[in-house]
């Protein structure tokens, strides 16, 4: 998370998404940059309204914080998160995905609360989802679409952006079969609606 204060500005971090590249670029601008615990550097819209709102209310006046962040195609977000958990350091974790295929793992994180722990990655759905008292992503980018978020940090900051690749999984190509496919866009359908409305 990247807290751009005078800006009014938090980059919230859903992770798979290049925020690690956007932090190493934007880290000497923001006033505050939250990279530890993952608990908190990955803190979706919830955690954020629970915990770093009130503080910025209470303690600093301010409530006019915007909120920024970015979606990565919901197949291509599994397929980061597979390829990540097949990288050497993983072997022999519970979560490494290395003795599995992309389709086993895709099926396992259909399972809903029964899935393996390598399976468990998460909603970004559920990441970005709005509150009831109506905190919401203000600034919602496609991670396919990186020229249109750098224009927009590049005017809000000021600032020209040079991105370099950081935590970067080894290339692979992962395709899925159609009803695999099929059952994966049925069964979250949110990720699929949410990042189609980001025309």
């Amino acid at each position: 998370m990247l807290v751009f204060w005078s800006k009014k500005l938090v980059f919230l971090s859903v992770p798979k998404t290049g925020t690690t590249a956007i932090e190493a670029a934007l880290a000497s601008k923001a006033d505050m940059v939250i990279s530890n615990p993952p608990e908190l550097k990955h803190a979706p819209v919830y955690r954020y309204n629970r915990f770093f709102r009130p503080m910025f209310e209470r303690a600093c006046g301010v409530e006019d914080m915007e909120l920024l962040a970015v979606m990565r195609e919901p197949v291509s977000w599994l397929a980061s998160w597979y390829r990540y958990r097949r990288r050497d350091f993983m072997q022999g974790h519970p979560n490494s995905t290395r003795d599995v295929s992309f389709e086993d793992f895709v099926q396992e994180y259909m399972k809903g609360d029964k899935k393996a722990p390598f399976a468990n990655v998460g909603s970004q759905a559920k990441f970005l989802e709005p509150r009831p008292n109506g905190v919401k992503v203000d600034h919602l980018f496609r991670y396919e679409d990186q020229p249109k978020l750098l224009a927009f940090l590049e005017t809000r900051l000021q600032h020209k952006i040079t991105l370099e690749r950081r935590n970067t999984s080894p290339d692979m190509q992962l395709d899925l079969p159609a009803p695999t496919l099929a059952k994966l866009r049925r069964k979250h359908a949110a990720e699929f609606e949410l990042y189609e409305s980001l025309v």
